[in-house]
């Protein structure tokens, strides 16, 4: 929703900034996505005044001018046929950006001639499409600011354009009215009177207007006015210049009216040429199957149950979406006739829908918008017509009556506490309730006509909070029935001695290490920045914040190796820092393992750790805490971790659990640790909370629907990892793929030069039916998809 600065104030009487409005607006739930301030990007543009002008010596079609500026006079060459002696330009002196061309001016030299400025154009302002000539004003003064210039002279070039973002819910905000009420309530102006001089009907309307009895559902009123003899053509300057600058292009007079109304007043109106329209109108249901040419050059066909207008000839608009193309209003229309009707949202919705039909009127409709204000807003077009386009208006022909969608609420002010905590007098709540547009009324608020969304107290209470700022809103602790023991462990807590527990049990022994290490090891570690330096270090040695668990561990696991140690499986629990505020720090389970799994036997099973033991080990601990079991393996973590051997177990792309894999080589030589060494890194406040708390287990149930299983062999580039085309797979359909593993690759041979092929196999667990060999082929065309785009990889042939 765009609206400008002076529009709003048509309905708004205030003298606050820009900025205070749109920082107004977002308080109040209106979000403000932008602000375009055309005053602001032509801030540094002077008035000069050319004083001399002379062909340039080597050039036929350039002048050399000498230009009158507040620190004298300046030389500028301009190529413009109009750049002349006497007149007053517009000058972007050197360090000036010019946003049309999108480039800073500076001196310069053409043809041999320097050049300390340029005389600009409309187009190189961005102020129009005009680039003949430069800009010649007829008043201002030598070093006046064109902002101002403009400001003064033409307003609606420097008018401030607002955009907002519109929830669901508030569809009175999709007028600009509805926009003046809010900050009204809020305090940022007075809300203007609106103005209602309806013209008096000087004949019985020619076209008649009816409303079919299985459609009053969908359209309880329907109205309209003939206006006879009015002149078409450009609309006003000023209406031009606000339709454009919300994105609308001006058409014509009589479509430009109904386009403004429905900004302005959130009032959807429709004009048609009475002399087109055959007989009388009709509100009804379509049949299904007829066809409707509408306004945007397209042809629709329209459903059983959609409700039409038509006259005589057939469908001749779509109720309350878009109006048809054989009955609009052209330069040569003289009469017309002005319809303006309530239409059942839920309807509107549905077709425009089923159409693909996008409009404001049914972005409005759909919404909810005043029902008391059918006839209102009629005259309020018909008194707009008729004053900029003359002719003579027939009494209004009316079918349906407005419904009655009157509704109280209790007031309670207490509720506001209760409710919300928020401490707001009495007085204030009823003062901004009743600018707003509720009616209080012996402990009632009665709900305007048009805030559909207002259903209940609560909504109340919504009103009065957002309006008071809920931004003023503090943080106070519940207060806690007596008699109820405090838990003696967080969460948090519970939750970090599982993973101690766990981590032990899977034979690692428990590190207990300082919080500070040194700057060398910090900065192998990402830290080691002033941040973290401690002002009174203990030692050299411990002159930082750790950034992580992993360097007190290798620390650790080195003193041990100096000593004949080299098989170890390590563990730490603390938190680790990025910064020396509060809050700049995180909980933390790492895990380190070097050397080999176990002895020498005679079964050979002793073997160098690889990252496989780690994450395997990660995932237990991670188990322990609750972590969800489908998790992703993605790459991608820091410098410290080989580039090729390690993975981060996360719930999405940004929802980290923990890190896994083999140590940088250079790490290790760095802290004189012998390989190999692979080590996990967990982050226990990542994982999320159970929904039920209690350590008891669900009973167990089996699936009761056969799995199915398929096969699938890919040929990718030799450099795809397995990883990536499993993810992709996995991700084909989430609810029913459990499952996905390799089972076989091939490289070389009859597939070429750098590339392999993987085979997978996926397992389908249906929970509601058997699955049917079409769903099951439909399922593959997906994973085939998926892998597609993401590899690049095609199936094996």
């Amino acid at each position: 929703m765009k609206f400008t600065l002076s529009w709003l104030k048509d309905h708004l009487d205030t003298t606050a900034t820009i900025d205070e409005i749109a920082e107004a607006l977002t308080d109040l739930g209106l979000e403000v996505e932008g602000i375009e301030n055309p005053a602001a990007a032509l801030k540094d543009f002077v008035l000069g005044k050319v004083v001399a002008a002379e062909r340039h010596p080597d050039a036929d079609k350039l002048q050399v001018c000498r230009v009158e500026l507040p620190g004298g006079e300046d030389q500028i060459i301009c190529g413009a046929p109009n750049a002349r002696q006497g007149i007053t330009v517009v000058v972007a002196r050197p360090g000036t950006y010019v946003p049309g061309p999108d480039f800073t001016i500076g001196v310069g030299k053409i043809r041999g001639v320097e050049s300390h400025g340029m005389m600009c154009s409309e187009r190189e302002l961005g102020l129009g499409d005009a680039h003949e000539g430069i800009i010649e004003l007829p008043s201002g003064e030598v070093g006046q600011s064109f902002a101002d210039w403009l400001a003064e002279n033409d307003p609606a070039k420097v008018d401030p354009v607002i955009e907002i973002a519109i929830t669901p819910n508030r569809g009175d905000a999709l007028g600009i009215r509805g926009i003046a009420r809010d900050l009204s309530a809020r305090g940022i102006g007075t809300l203007k009177p609106l103005e209602v001089n309806a013209v008096p009907g000087g004949y019985d309307c020619p076209i008649g207007v009816e409303i079919a009895p299985d459609t009053r559902d969908g359209c309880p009123i329907f109205a309209g006015r003939v206006i006879r003899g009015v002149k078409n053509g450009p609309s006003p300057d000023w209406l031009q210049d606000r339709l454009r600058a919300i994105g609308l292009r001006p058409i014509s007079f009589l479509v430009d009216v109904t386009n403004y109304i429905t900004y302005d007043l959130n009032r959807p109106l429709h004009v048609f040429d009475a002399d087109k329209v055959a007989g009388n109108l009709r509100v009804h249901r379509a049949m299904g199957g007829e066809s409707f040419p509408a306004l945007d050059d397209k042809t629709y066909t329209l459903d059983h149950g959609m409700i039409v207008i038509s006259d005589d000839n057939g469908v001749e608009s779509l109720a309350g979406i878009m109006g048809g193309a054989d009955t609009g209003v052209t330069e040569e229309t003289t009469d017309v006739f002005v319809e303006s009707a309530l239409w059942n949202p839920v309807q509107i919705a549905l077709t425009g829908r089923a159409l693909r039909i996008h409009s404001d009127a049914r972005q409005r409709f759909e919404r909810g918008i005043d029902t008391d204000f059918v006839t209102t807003g009629l005259q309020i077009a018909v008194r707009m017509i008729v004053d900029h386009a003359g002719g003579e208006a027939s009494k209004m022909a009316i079918a349906g009556a407005t419904p009655d969608t009157s509704r109280a609420y209790r007031f309670d002010p207490k509720a506001v506490t209760k409710i919300v905590g928020m401490d707001i007098p009495v007085k204030e709540q009823r003062q901004t309730l009743d600018r707003l547009g509720f009616r209080l009324d012996d402990g009632m608020a009665h709900v305007p006509a048009w805030r559909s969304d207002i259903q209940g107290e609560a909504d109340l209470v919504e009103e009065v909070a957002r309006v008071a700022s809920l931004s003023k809103l503090k943080g106070v602790p519940l207060p806690r029935p007596e008699g109820v023991a405090k838990p003696v462990l967080t969460p948090m807590q519970a939750r970090l001695s599982k993973a101690r527990r766990t981590t032990a049990a899977l034979g690692y022994d428990e590190c207990v290490t300082y919080s500070f290490i040194d700057a060398e090891a910090a900065a192998l570690f990402g830290g080691g920045s002033d941040a973290t330096r401690l002002e009174n270090p203990i030692s050299s040695e411990m002159s930082h914040m750790r950034p992580d668990l992993l360097p007190g561990l290798l620390r650790a696991a080195a003193r041990n190796q100096a000593r004949g140690q080299g098989d170890l499986a390590l563990f730490e629990a603390g938190h680790v820092f990025w910064g020396g505020e509060p809050g700049e720090q995180r909980l933390a389970v790492a895990g380190l393992l070097t050397g080999k799994t176990g002895p020498k036997d005679v079964h050979n099973a002793s073997r160098p750790v690889d990252l496989f033991d780690a994450k395997t080990d990660a995932e237990a601990v991670l188990a322990s805490m609750g972590a969800p079991a489908k998790v992703q393996i993605l790459r991608g973590a820091e410098g410290w971790w080989h580039p090729g051997r390690h993975g981060r177990i996360c719930l999405g792309p940004k929802k980290v659990l923990g890190v896994f894999g083999e140590l940088h080589p250079k790490v290790l030589a760095t802290l004189d640790v012998k390989g190999p060494a692979v080590a996990f890194v967990l982050f226990p406040e990542e994982v999320p909370l159970p929904r039920q708390n209690g350590n008891a287990r669900p009973a167990f149930t089996p699936p009761s629907l056969q799995p199915v299983e398929r096969d699938f062999a890919f040929v990718v580039d030799a450099q795809v990892e397995a990883l990536t085309l499993v993810n992709a797979a996995q991700g084909a359909d989430k609810a029913l793929i459990s499952d996905v593993r390799v089972f076989d690759q091939f490289q070389g041979g009859s597939l070429g030069e750098g590339r392999k092929s993987i085979a997978i196999t996926v397992r389908l667990q249906p929970t509601e039916a058997t699955l049917t060999e079409k769903e099951i082929e439909a399922v593959g065309a997906k994973i085939v998809d998926k892998v597609a785009k993401a590899t690049g990889g095609e199936l094996r042939g």
